[in-house]
């Protein structure tokens, strides 16, 4: 079986749900490395997933919007993420989401589908 994160990446990212936001560690944990968060990180902002990726979903392990850089404009992330109806605070700390309310809390069901396609796919 060969590895590639940026492909599972990819594929967690994509799955995202409409109206919710993931951490970056959530995306590694569901990748099958907890440790590589930085990595996640690295990846949506060098464009190494792919067009079609709802990077704006993806946020720190507080639900702090970090990162405004790989937007065209500084506001981009919060404008998206209240277009889908999440709702953004501000804090001393910056743009946050409330994790609990609007977080994408997958199931155990989905990490198992993650892995089956992850082996179908020989990533």
């Amino acid at each position: 079986m060969s590895f590639d994160f940026y492909k599972r990446a990819a594929i967690v990212c994509r799955a995202i749900p409409y109206g919710k936001a993931a951490t970056y560690r959530q995306i590694a944990l569901l990748c099958g490395k907890p440790k590589n968060a930085r990595q996640v990180g690295y990846a949506l902002n060098r464009n190494r997933l792919g067009d079609d990726i709802p990077a704006y979903r993806v946020v720190n392990a507080r639900g702090i919007l970090s990162g405004a850089a790989a937007f065209d404009t500084a506001d981009m992330q919060k404008l998206l993420l209240e277009n889908e109806g999440v709702e953004v605070s501000f804090t001393p700390d910056g743009w946050q989401v409330d994790l609990k309310k609007d977080g994408w809390h997958n199931t155990m069901e989905e990490a198992l589908r993650f892995q089956e396609i992850f082996k179908v796919q020989d990533i």
